[in-house]
């Protein structure tokens, strides 16, 4: 059976065979960089394990959505935001096989990011509820997503040992067409290890059931087609079908494994992700009274290279025991490109940003007590371009870059102690403090167009962070955990030198003298494990202090100015509020008899700005309530489970009109409550081949997440097949 412990999933034999009872001594985390075991961890953790919850995904950030943990918003098909605890995109921490993925540009609206890493060919995803900036730095506010790929396998024999899987998905609500290739090579010392995936996705099929009192909610009843050189609306013959959100993508992953004695090892890891241009459909969908807003609006292709170096050595002679060492780089690549209706203005924006970093681990045991000692330090180097093309003529012009266009340099450098005291064996100190220190230097090089009344932008933050927890765990495998928690981000180069930013009507312009946030969180969090009933409930509360928020602006003495041709309101990002937010989650699950169980998580989480002029505000990126209940069975063949997955009401009055909560993709009363009827079943058609079959929104509603631009899918049958060898 999965067993749920605060979301934490508790981890199976193998994907095929029948589990066991799981007890605490039995869950490893890994999101310390060091193996642990859970009950000796005060923070929330969940774990996602199997197949069928990561590699059987549309892509990542479905596999958490499907999962019921995390809330995701979606402006388009290609993408996905994760939400934890109310906090998203650059004020959560995503990591991939310990390279820290956010980047200088990482937005504090929406990102789409996490689906440059492939599910694939993901072994574990690890969530850390709450700030955890003591061990991963600036910008994990709410928390980490820590993203582990698979790694190569040494042969067990004295022979070289060939292995590997073939992996096919078809979707039908959105054409997915997908593929995957494994192939491990093992030797005694030397192993490699080769993913390669191709997806097309076609567009996305929303639901066609709607709740009466929106009966038009979501319908695409036109698009836009250029005929020779005009721009022409075209009725479209099916208003469920949402064209202008299809895209593909390739990923690969190559990673070498030596090793070079029985506790030393060494791993070359390189991962590539490319997508072709993808179609921002929320932008696409606005409307300027009976006529479309854009022609035109999608990224071009988002590529992130990643070269690693992993060093691991355990039970060295000397102070520290074990240590390990990752040196990374990354060559990331985005573009926005945009074109308003009947306009032959064509604006191109790019990016590029280089990353180098570097991470040193190491843990010293001394008695009862463990210390994690590490140092991290990564450099951003971001080159942004832009110009506008008269489409018709081919002639060029200079716009705004989406940055500052001179050199712009970031860095984030750290030291860090994390103390654990095992006092007994049911009861645990963790501690630690951190040393952050973030520098920014952006140059603004020509700014004939901008008329800023500066020339750059400088910063040089620093912060110490912290954490104290304090967990006891039974013999009769109950759990009870306290921890006390701080957070900190420092304004980043989206923040401190986007140049401007805009939406129909309102223009962002750069703010600064902005300065860096902080959280302050205490939570509590109790789960037991029996043979038969399994639960778990967290309960925090966080304060946001500092917080940077969206608001009304003077540029040079106006508060508003002419953007792309249209007058719009000026905003500026501004350390002007501070914030409350507190939540429960609840998650148990059931046992009966050998094959079936019960099992169900709901997340509620509130949040509130509060400032001297406005007084409280709604916070956004609040999600409503949502959730997930299945009925499972599992057994040797065959495994099925019946599934409701439900997000409640986002009314109205919760909605922040300012921030990032997209109220203009709503219902006038705000996004309705919703739920979808889902079955899954895999089979073991022979012991190298499995077949799943999912019928997902079996009801065929028609619904969206909250602050989302896109429509989820509506009946969706997708079927999986893999060939292991």
């Amino acid at each position: 059976m999965l067993l749920n412990v605060l979301g934490l999933s508790a981890q199976q034999n193998s994907d095929t065979t029948k589990a066991k009872t799981t007890l605490l001594d039995d869950v490893v985390v890994y999101s310390s960089r060091f193996a642990e075991k859970f009950k000796r961890v005060a923070q929330t953790i969940d774990v996602l394990k199997t197949k069928e919850q990561l590699n059987f995904q549309l892509n990542t950030a479905d596999a958490l959505i499907n999962s019921g943990k995390l809330f995701v918003q979606k402006s388009q098909q290609g993408g996905g935001s994760p939400v934890i605890r109310g906090f998203e995109a650059s004020r959560i921490l995503m990591v991939v096989d310990g390279v820290r993925m956010n980047n200088a540009i990482y937005r504090a609206g929406h990102l789409q990011n996490i689906i440059t890493v492939d599910n694939m060919v993901l072994d574990r995803m690890e969530i850390l509820y709450g700030p955890s900036s003591t061990l991963f730095g600036s910008d994990a506010l709410g928390g980490v997503i820590s993203l582990s790929t698979k790694e190569p396998i040494l042969s067990s024999t004295y022979k070289t040992h060939f292995s590997g899987a073939a992996t096919l998905r078809y979707s039908s609500a959105m054409q997915e067409k997908r593929g995957n290739i494994q192939l491990n090579i093992g030797g005694q010392k030397w192993a490699s290890f080769t993913s390669v995936s191709y997806g097309s996705f076609g567009d996305l099929i929303q639901g066609s059931n709607r709740r009466p009192e929106y009966p038009n909610f979501g319908k695409r009843n036109i698009y836009v087609e250029r005929v020779g050189n005009i721009d022409i609306v075209v009725p479209n013959s099916n208003p469920n079908k949402q064209i202008g959100s299809g895209y593909k993508q390739v990923d690969i992953t190559q990673k070498f494994l030596f090793q070079a004695s029985k506790n030393v090892q060494h791993v070359l890891n390189l991962q590539f992700s490319n997508t072709n241009d993808i179609p921002r459909y929320d932008r696409l969908s606005e409307m300027n009274g009976t006529v479309p807003v854009f022609a035109e609006w999608y990224y071009g292709p988002q590529i992130r290279n990643m070269a690693a170096y992993h060093l691991t050595a355990k039970d060295q002679v000397g102070f520290f025991k074990d240590i390990k060492i990752t040196a990374s780089f990354q060559d990331l690549e985005e573009s926005r490109i945009s074109r308003r209706f009947q306009s032959t203005n064509k604006d191109f924006r790019w990016e590029r940003i280089n990353v180098f970093g570097l991470n040193i681990d190491a843990k010293h045991y001394y008695g009862k007590h463990e210390l994690h000692i590490g140092a991290e330090s990564y450099s951003n180097y971001v080159k942004s371009t832009a110009e506008r093309v008269q489409i018709v003529s081919g002639a060029k012009s200079r716009i705004t870059t989406r940055y500052s266009d001179g050199p712009t340099t970031m860095a984030t450098h750290a030291i860090f102690a994390q103390h654990t005291y095992k006092i007994s064996d049911q009861l645990t100190i963790n501690d630690g403090l951190r040393f952050n220190l973030v520098q920014l230097n952006a140059q603004f090089v020509d700014t004939a167009l901008t008329r800023f009344p500066f020339t750059k932008a400088e910063q040089s933050n620093q912060s110490i962070t912290g954490n104290f927890g304090i967990v006891y765990a039974t013999k009769n495998n109950l759990r009870a955990a306290f921890v006390m928690s701080t957070g900190f981000r420092s304004p980043n180069v989206d923040d401190l030198a986007k140049v401007f930013d805009s939406r129909t009507g309102l223009v962002v312009v750069p703010n600064t003298s902005i300065k860096p946030e902080y959280t302050y969180n205490i939570e509590f969090n109790l789960n037991k494990y029996s043979k038969s009933f399994n639960y778990g409930v967290a309960v925090f509360y966080t304060a946001f202090d500092n917080a940077l928020v969206l608001d009304r602006y003077l540029f040079n003495g106006q508060d508003s100015i002419f953007y792309s041709g249209i007058k719009s309101a000026v905003f500026a990002l501004q350390n002007k509020a501070k914030a409350g937010l507190y939540g429960l989650s609840l998650n148990a699950s059931v046992q009966m008899g050998q094959t079936f169980s019960v099992e169900g998580v709901i997340n509620f989480t509130k949040g509130q700005f509060r400032d001297a002029i406005n007084g409280k505000t709604p916070l956004d990126h609040i999600p409503p309530t949502y959730g997930r209940f299945a009925l499972k069975r599992q057994g040797l063949k065959w495994n099925a489970d019946l599934s409701v997955l439900f997000n409640g009401w986002k009314r109205l009055a919760a909605y922040n009109l300012n921030g990032e909560d997209n109220l203009q993709y709503a219902t006038p009363d705000g996004m309705p409550a919703w739920y979808t009827l889902n079955f899954r079943s895999s089979f073991q058609l022979k012991k190298q081949v499995q077949l799943q079959i999912n019928l997902e929104n079996i009801f065929d509603l028609n619904y969206r997440y909250f602050a989302s631009g896109i429509s989820a899918p509506g009946r969706n049958l997708s079927l999986s097949l893999r060939a292991a060898f």
